[in-house]
């Protein structure tokens, strides 16, 4: 197993795993619907529908992975760094998306 002494060695590593732009797209719905599950938890106080949240979140991408990566999840064998990886992949893809990140701009920042 590849040894990564901080975040940002670890992030282009996490990226060459993702290249699949499909892959990508099942991690944004995932993580999508962790934020409506958790917004709609938080609103109506129904503390119940948390459940759905590690469902939903590592469900698609896992789904991703094993459909159009064919290669096993980051998570199996860095689940914290592949968590950030996924909130900071999915951060840079709404700047890019925005215009405020230029695409190809993946940085571990």
């Amino acid at each position: 197993m590849m040894q990564f002494n901080s975040f940002k060695e670890f992030y282009p590593y996490y990226l060459a795993e993702h290249s699949d732009l499909r892959c990508r797209a099942t991690h944004y719905i995932g993580s999508t619907l962790v934020l409506v599950v958790l917004a709609f938890a938080l609103i109506t106080q129904q503390w119940v529908y948390l459940w759905l949240v590690p469902l939903v979140g590592y469900g698609f991408a896992w789904l991703g992975h094993f459909l159009f990566e064919h290669n096993k999840p980051a998570t199996f064998k860095y689940p914290a760094y592949s968590l950030l990886g996924d909130w900071v992949m999915y951060r840079d893809f709404w700047l890019q998306l925005l215009g405020i990140r230029p695409r190809g701009s993946d940085k571990a920042e």
